[in-house]
């Protein structure tokens, strides 16, 4: 076999990078003597024509830079302000812009010329995500005949969605070029499966594969994972050093872990916790939702509108019910810590995973894999995430409906022991056999 290249919009950073892709691809990475490629995430005037080496490792590294106006146009352009609002099914929040789509070709165009520069004949080429879409279609009109695979971390929209992009038969155009798709859930290939057809007029065949002259692919299920037995040690360590007051014998905690993306459902979260506390006057100062939503996309208008919302919600909410001993929604809006976030997940006793769309959603498997088995918290999870179709023992809510969502929090809250355990153990045991380790030896079996 020969190496593997990994394509992504940014790579690891750092000699001992973190995080679920990293543990997953670093490892095949290691194994096969492949490549890491993506943005170095700086800015230059006059981007370098060759790809560079980033020191440090278990595993080799290359990047390159992208201009102002590329970042401007490619990245928080098509990729940020079309595709990705695409995916997560809101097309009224499209921007769309010729400069746009021309800078994500003329990116994806370049990148594929720099590659060729290293490819062999034996390399695996695995891209990741939608910034990278044209890569197999831009490597193949260079001449290349590797095996190339792509998976989508985000969810796939239906074909109706994709009518709102006017490029929609190109883009099942650059898909179909790609041996292999993957997606996180059924749902998701699903709707890739229809999309290719309907808006692509590709002809699908058994077995998961598609035609689209004169190219052949198949279309499938590889929901990404994490390495719980890892992740269960890293939480009870951290949970003994967070600090004091976090853990309350008179106050049960809930959390929520988001970026703050309007995908992600913070806003309607908060309403179901307003409309909890009205219901259950006996539940104020015994419970507190701790919310953690790093900004994202800074200066974008969506994300500044989801900012001020979510602000004037959780003051809201705080106003009307907090007191002097007591506050119900503690939100902050900075990074914390992966290795204090796996101490305050097993420290939580619900954990509130509600995206309104969502490819697949890791902190759902971060908060189970990090409970203590003799005292599990209980998962509320959103039919919307990817996670929903492997994760049945969780408390299953659909996001848009406050009432639900607050009759889950009581639920959660008042389970007895016996059924918290066997939700928990029914967890783990898909968390165990469908690992991360499992992800990425599955993708690549299919590919190979």
């Amino acid at each position: 076999m020969g190496r593997l290249i990994c394509l992504s919009n940014r790579i690891p950073m750092g000699p001992n990078p973190s995080g679920g892709l990293v543990v997953a691809l670093g490892d095949a990475l290691a194994e096969r003597g492949g490549i890491w490629i993506g943005t170095s995430g700086e800015t230059v005037e006059t981007p370098a024509p060759q790809l560079r080496s980033v020191d440090g490792g278990a595993f080799a590294r290359m990047c390159f830079d992208l201009s102002p106006e590329e970042q401007a146009n490619y990245y928080d352009g098509y990729a940020n302000s079309v595709l990705w609002p695409l995916f997560h099914g809101r097309t009224d929040l499209l921007d769309i812009h010729g400069e746009f789509l021309s800078a994500y070709k003329n990116v994806n165009r370049r990148l594929a010329r720099m590659l060729m520069q290293i490819l062999q004949p034996e390399d695996r080429i695995w891209v990741h995500d939608f910034h990278l879409i044209p890569m197999a279609y831009e490597l193949h009109n260079l001449g290349a005949q590797n095996r190339m695979g792509f998976f989508l971390h985000t969810p796939f929209p239906t074909p109706l969605a994709m009518q709102a992009l006017p490029n929609g038969p190109e883009l099942c155009e650059w898909l179909s070029h790609f041996d292999l798709i993957g997606l996180q859930a059924e749902r998701d290939a699903r709707n890739c499966m229809a999309a290719m057809v309907e808006i692509g007029g590709a002809t699908e065949l058994s077995g998961g594969f598609i035609h689209l002259a004169p190219r052949q692919a198949r279309i499938g299920a590889f929901p990404i994972a994490i390495d719980a037995r890892e992740f269960a040690r890293l939480a009870e360590d951290e949970m003994a050093k967070l600090p004091p007051g976090i853990v309350k014998p008179d106050r049960r905690l809930m959390i929520g872990v988001d970026r703050l993306d309007y995908s992600k459902g913070v806003p309607q979260r908060f309403r179901a916790f307003g409309e909890f506390l009205a219901r259950h006057e006996d539940w104020h100062r015994h419970v507190s939702l701790l919310q953690i939503s790093p900004p994202t996309r800074e200066g974008v208008q969506a994300y500044d509108d989801i900012r001020q919302e979510t602000e004037h919600l959780s003051g809201q909410i705080n106003g009307t019910y907090a007191d002097i001993t007591w506050v119900p929604i503690r939100f902050i809006n900075r990074p914390v810590a992966r290795e204090t976030l796996a101490g305050l997940y097993r420290a939580a006793d619900v954990a509130l995973v509600t995206p309104l769309m969502d490819g697949m959603n890791l902190v759902a498997k971060e908060y189970v894999a990090a409970q203590d088995p003799a005292s599990p918290g209980v998962l509320i999870l959103s039919q919307f995430a990817g996670a929903a179709e492997q994760m049945t023992e969780a408390l299953i809510v659909n996001p848009h409906d406050p009432e639900q969502m607050a009759t889950a929090m009581m639920t959660a809250l008042a389970m007895p022991l016996n059924e918290r355990k066997r939700r928990h153990a029914a967890l783990m045991r898909v968390l165990l056999k469908q690992d991360v380790h499992w992800w990425s030896r599955g993708f690549l079996t299919a590919l190979g």
